[in-house]
């Protein structure tokens, strides 16, 4: 199969799936309106390295690992959706206070490229995206330069796509008209990781094919 088909084919997939919310996104959301433009960079550069990780992983046969054992696929989309009802849980029963840039906010949770790289790690719909798309467009014969360049576009676009979104929800205007109602973002996103984990798990017995 020709290269360029191999692309439009599935990035024609990937980028719809990178621009509709889920958790990433969310992450980055709410990093960039809780932390400021640094914070949700940073959350960007973790949701990024995550995503490029997993396409590195499917085409060296994550696919074929999750779909030969079901158990393990089933486990890390419970795990993955716990993970995040814990945040959305944390995030909910958050306290209504100013929040604050500095060494206090840094108490707060890990270091926004860790918190970015960790909800990318446990979403299991980035698994079986990866698994089913990327990995099954991979063979023997497909040349390494390929596989390169798809893991590339993987971490580019996604870089683009959430620094804009960082930068457009932490600019000053934004962060003005919101600033009265930051625990209400929290409890927004909360909710919304609560929902996307439940439906995850809910999901789990779906198998995964290879």
């Amino acid at each position: 199969m020709e290269p360029i088909v191999v692309l439009v084919g599935i990035f024609a997939v990937f980028i719809p799936a990178l621009i509709l919310p889920g958790p990433d996104f969310v992450a980055v959301v709410r990093s960039s309106m809780t932390r400021g433009t640094a914070a949700g960079l940073f959350t960007t550069l973790g949701v990024s390295a995550g995503l490029g990780m997993y396409a590195t992983l499917s085409m060296l046969g994550l696919s074929a690992i999750l779909s030969e054992f079901q158990w393990l696929a089933w486990a890390v989309r419970v795990l993955g959706g716990a993970y995040l009802i814990y945040l959305g849980v944390r995030l909910v029963l958050s306290k209504p206070e100013a929040i604050e840039i500095g060494e206090d906010e840094r108490r707060r949770g890990p270091h926004p490229l860790v918190f970015g790289f960790l909800v990318t790690l446990t979403n299991p719909k980035a698994i079986v995206l990866f698994a089913s798309v990327f990995a099954t467009s991979v063979n023997a014969a497909t040349p390494g330069w390929l596989m390169a360049l798809m893991v590339g576009i993987v971490i580019v676009s996604s870089l683009v796509w959430y620094s804009f979104v960082s930068l457009c929800m932490s600019s000053a205007p934004v962060v003005r008209s919101f600033g009265r109602v930051r625990h209400w973002i929290e409890r927004t996103a909360g909710v919304c990781f609560v929902a996307i984990g439940g439906k995850i798990i809910a999901d789990s017995r779906s198998p995964i094919s290879a």
